[in-house]
């Protein structure tokens, strides 16, 4: 590490940022900025305990964004028309349905079984209780009743990511709406939470966030309420 300097860091930098996967699509700002974060803590940590003269990682400068660009998400229309275009595989339906009303991430979904089975969270808010509408619990005990001798202890999704990303490619393809990311049906509900006037400290409890912080990486998407103020005052 005594011999990494701050023009390594920025060598390093611009192979990462201009690396481009087989579709052609670079990194995210937001992971290019944790991964700069992740570097610069580890220089930090030899900095403290291990008498290392500086860190090079903060000398060269940070890279990417914390705000990450737009988050991208479905409304509620686009959903229920995705939605249609999968109901032809009832594991594809059924997933999806949890995915979007719940804001489950995909490794919780895939983790679902019949009894409760405590597995080491992401954080430690990740432990928490989610209540489903009436609907999609009726949903889901129709999915449960179709599986043959339940045990308890079977996943309820016995697939992978990989397939609900070949069904999600799928179904927006024959809806025609807007292609997103697994992880982003979670945005969306935390979309379809703020419109429906729920506050960031009610979604970050719902959604697991280990602080509320991370719920205002969605400010952009609540209202603005200057014409509400405006209304008022007249």
């Amino acid at each position: 590490m005594i011999e990494i300097s701050a023009k390594d860091v920025r060598h390093w930098q611009k192979e990462i940022i201009e690396y481009r996967d087989e579709k052609g699509k670079p990194y995210s700002q937001s992971y290019l900025a944790t991964l700069h974060a992740q570097l610069s803590a580890i220089f930090n940590h030899a900095v403290k305990f291990y008498d290392l003269k500086n860190n090079p990682a903060k000398i060269a400068g940070s890279m990417g964004s914390k705000r990450g660009g737009n988050i991208m998400f479905w409304t509620q229309e686009q959903y229920k028309a995705f939605i249609e275009c999968v109901m032809d595989k009832p594991l594809s339906f059924y997933g999806f349905e949890m995915l979007y009303w719940c804001g489950l991430r995909i490794g919780e979904l895939l983790a679902l079984r019949g009894e409760k089975l405590i597995l080491t969270p992401k954080t430690a808010k990740s432990v928490r209780t989610i209540y489903m509408p009436e609907f999609l619990n009726e949903e889901m005990e129709e999915l449960i009743n179709s599986m043959y001798e339940p045990d308890g202890k079977e996943r309820i999704f016995p697939l992978s990511k990989r397939y609900f990303q070949h069904e999600m490619e799928r179904g927006s393809e024959m809806s025609g709406v807007p292609k997103i990311r697994l992880h982003d049906l979670r945005h969306s509900h935390v979309s379809l939470l703020i419109n429906m006037g729920f506050s960031a400290l009610e979604i970050a409890e719902r959604m697991g966030h280990e602080s509320v912080r991370i719920t205002y990486h969605y400010a952009h998407l609540f209202p603005s309420k200057q014409l509400e103020m405006i209304n008022k005052l007249d």
